[in-house]
Order: structure tokens, then C-alpha cells, then sequence
């Protein structure tokens, strides 16, 4: 009856230690982050710095269609108010136009990320390093800044919400580590932090970042989930040890869910828990249906 009982033993206990070594070396990161001074954050997820699409070549911040809130909508209602001519109804009201989705605010987040008791298997807690997210350290070199961004799940443009949880697998012998974070934006603005890491993923292989060394970095297949999505992985060399770590992360509307695993055990088999990120997209699935259904029940 005792047959095969050291062996799980042993694989249990190389898992903790793996567990414990990817939370100390995540740990050894976040605190040569904030000892680095990232970006200003306004404890939401928001980064209160402009982004580089926000500036002009004077370094001023520049209203652009469709960015930040300020254009697109906005410019239209604005000419509208100037007497601009605009199409109407025979019955003097403006023609239907299909809005894009607003920003998620940060409640509304909150709800739409997993608990525990939303997927089994797992147990879904505040993740280390939640007061950090958003900031931003400068990586070298600067091409691959938008993948050293998503260590924190910080973007350019910037979010205008976020939050982020920690999960990790009820099975003991799953060595893997997994963060991951909700991140709203305004119109337009998700689309070109996708389109940013899928280019960064292409010509970036290895870069230097909060005193760190990573390498390997390869853009892998597209997950082809929700609207659009990326994935990569790397290894990333912290106090002498090698973590491994994927990276998917998926656009839905104006919301970016972005996952992060680490499993110093299965380095060549390294991935995303699938089963956590459809749990995840069927819970933003939902809250965006209940925030559509209450808004129109309200209008």
C-alpha cells in the first residue's frame, strides 16, 4: 500500500519549493520596481502619467479622436452644439449609431473577476504586488517595453481601471503560479496595446528590466479568443533563478484580460491554465451583460 508513496512525496515537496521560489523571485521583482520608481499610479490601475501616444513632440498632452475620452463622441457632440448640421429622422431625432463600450470603472471589475468559487481547482486571492499595478519601469531595449510592461500588466496608452488576483492550483502536484488582471479602457485604446505587444513579441527576443535579465521571449500561436488576442512566453533569470513564464493575453470590447503562469517545473510545457482563462471570459461575458441590461433599464 506504501508503493509510489515517496515518490509523491517528493513531487509534492518540489512543488512547494517551486511554489516558494517563483513567489520570492516575483517578490525580488515587485521590490526593484518600486525601489526603481515606476510610474505614478492612482491606486486603481490608472497610471496618472501621459503615455507617449498622449504627447506632442512638445512634450504637452494632445486630444486625439477617439483617446482618453476626449474625441470621437465627444468631438462630435461638441460640433453639434456649434450648429454643425448634422442628419436627423423626419421626426427631428438624431439616427440610431451603434456606441463602442465604455470604459468598465473599477466596482464593475471587481465584480467580473474570478473567486475561488468560481473555478474548480483553484484558489483565486489579491495578487503580490496589487498596489503596483500599473507602474512601469524602463526595459532595454526599448522595443521590448510593451512585454517588460505586462510583468505588472501596465500598458501604453494606460488603463483606465485595473484589477489583478493571484491563483493557484488546489493540486499539489501543479507547481504553477498564475496572475492575472482586469484592464479597461476608452474606445480604441485596447486595440492598440494587442496590436503593440504583437509587434513586440515579433522582434523582441530578450531585454533587461528592473535589474533583471530576461530572454527567450517567443510570440506564440494566436489563442484566437475573444475579439483578438496574443501570447507569448520567456524566461525571466531573478537571483540566479531561471522562471519560466506564458503570457495570454485577450480584448474584449474595451476590456484587455491579461494571464500570467509560472512553473519553474515544466518549463517546456509552460502555459495559461485554459481552463482559468475561459472561466474568466465567461464572467466578463456576463457582468458586460448586466451592466448593458441595468444602463438600458436606467436610460
Amino acid at each position: 500500500m506504501w508503493d509510489g508513496v515517496p515518490d509523491m512525496m517528493t513531487s509534492m515537496m518540489r512543488t512547494r519549493i517551486s511554489r516558494s521560489l517563483v513567489a520570492v523571485s516575483a517578490v525580488a521583482v515587485l521590490g526593484c520596481t518600486a525601489a526603481c520608481g515606476g510610474g505614478d499610479t492612482e491606486g486603481d490601475g490608472k497610471s496618472s502619467r501621459p503615455t507617449a501616444s498622449d504627447r506632442t513632440p512638445g512634450g504637452s498632452k494632445e486630444k486625439t479622436p477617439g483617446q482618453g475620452g476626449q474625441g470621437g463622441q465627444d468631438d462630435q457632440d461638441s460640433q453639434d452644439s456649434q450648429g454643425t448640421p448634422d442628419v436627423r429622422k423626419p421626426d427631428g431625432q438624431k439616427p440610431d449609431a451603434q456606441k463602442p463600450d465604455g470604459p468598465l470603472s473599477k466596482a464593475q471589475l471587481k465584480k467580473a473577476a474570478l473567486v475561488t468559487a468560481d473555478v474548480k481547482g483553484f484558489e483565486v486571492k489579491e495578487s503580490e504586488g496589487a498596489d503596483l499595478l500599473g507602474q512601469t519601469v524602463q526595459a532595454a531595449p526599448s522595443k521590448c517595453q510593451p512585454v517588460a510592461n505586462m510583468f505588472l500588466f501596465a500598458t501604453d496608452p494606460s488603463s483606465e481601471a485595473g484589477v489583478s488576483r493571484g491563483v493557484t492550483a488546489k493540486d499539489e502536484t501543479d507547481s504553477s503560479v498564475n496572475t492575472f488582471a482586469l484592464l479597461s479602457y476608452e474606445s480604441g485604446q485596447a486595440d492598440e496595446v494587442i496590436e503593440g505587444l504583437r509587434s513586440a513579441t515579433k522582434n523582441c527576443t530578450g531585454y533587461r528590466h528592473a535589474d533583471y535579465e530576461y530572454k527567450n521571449v517567443k510570440a506564440l500561436a494566436d489563442p484566437e479568443l475573444g475579439d483578438e488576442s496574443v501570447a507569448f512566453r520567456l524566461v525571466a533569470s531573478i537571483e540566479g533563478v531561471q522562471v519560466p513564464a506564458a503570457y495570454t493575453i485577450v480584448r474584449v470590447g474595451t476590456t484587455l484580460v491579461a494571464f500570467n503562469s509560472m512553473n519553474m517545473l515544466d518549463a517546456d510545457e509552460i502555459e495559461v491554465p485554459a481552463k482559468l482563462v475561459e472561466a474568466q471570459l465567461t464572467k466578463l461575458a456576463k457582468t458586460k451583460t448586466k451592466t448593458k441590461t441595468k444602463t438600458k433599464a436606467t436610460g
